[in-house]
């Protein structure tokens, strides 16, 4: 049985989706390939996909369009490909639930350790230990749950990893570095803006006022805090 990741490449661009075929076979992945949004949604749902590869800018459906459609069906994990590099582009794909964002064009080791990141991620790393409890939130590591007053909060993947390593170093300073190199990667180290969307991202789901975090806060220049109750009482 193979065992290596499967690839989905979407891309109307017949010349991108060969090179890409050609260069992650070479490094040993499985890879589908397609250039129809439609046939994209058969594949994900025949194939199970480990990974998706998407165009941002096709003529059928763009790539955010047919982001949603995947997420209605799978949580396979998303990596935009795009020739636009403009942050507000890169921000804009990943606040409507892309895993990461890759601009064209790439050498085929930066496309391979993205991938391999972002299955990483996914896989996710376990922990152990008491619910951890910050302004009416409860975290449960071992079930990995969130709730606030009582009702569940639902989290992407990479949200919880986010949120996981934080909570577990409550009141502790976590580095910019620090916070990327162990949840996506140590490639992603010096993304600063990258951190920045996702802890955004986040503070929408889990704070009562996002625009004035007291669960999350931002130590300018230098990293987040994690305020536990436990850390906010004995701060106070």
């Amino acid at each position: 049985m193979a065992t290596e990741p499967l690839v989905l490449a979407i891309d109307d661009e017949p010349g991108v989706l060969r090179l890409i075929k050609l260069e992650l076979g070479a490094l040993s992945f499985r890879v589908i390939t397609t250039s129809d949004p439609q046939d994209a949604l058969e594949i994900l749902e025949e194939q199970r996909p480990d990974v998706i590869l998407l165009d941002v800018l096709m003529p059928q459906m763009n790539g955010l369009e047919l982001l949603r459609e995947i997420r209605e069906r799978r949580d396979t994990p998303v990596i935009f490909v795009s020739a636009k590099d403009r942050d507000i582009d890169k921000v804009r794909g990943l606040e409507l639930g892309g895993d990461d964002y890759l601009v064209k064009p790439f050498s085929a080791d930066e496309l391979s350790a993205r991938i391999r990141a972002v299955l990483r991620r996914h896989v996710g790393v376990g922990t152990s230990s008491k619910p951890v409890h910050a302004d009416g939130l409860e975290i449960d590591f071992d079930r990995r749950t969130v709730h606030r007053d009582g009702e569940n909060i639902g989290l992407t993947r990479t949200e919880w990893m986010l949120l996981q390593f934080l909570a577990s170093k409550p009141g502790k300073v976590l580095l910019n570095a620090e916070l990327l190199s162990h949840v996506w990667g140590p490639e992603y180290r010096d993304d600063v803006q990258y951190l920045r969307v996702w802890i955004s991202r986040l503070r929408k789901k889990i704070e009562r006022d996002p625009a004035n975090p007291v669960i999350i806060k931002t130590m300018p220049g230098i990293g987040y805090q994690f305020l536990a109750d436990e850390v906010a009482e004995a701060t106070a």
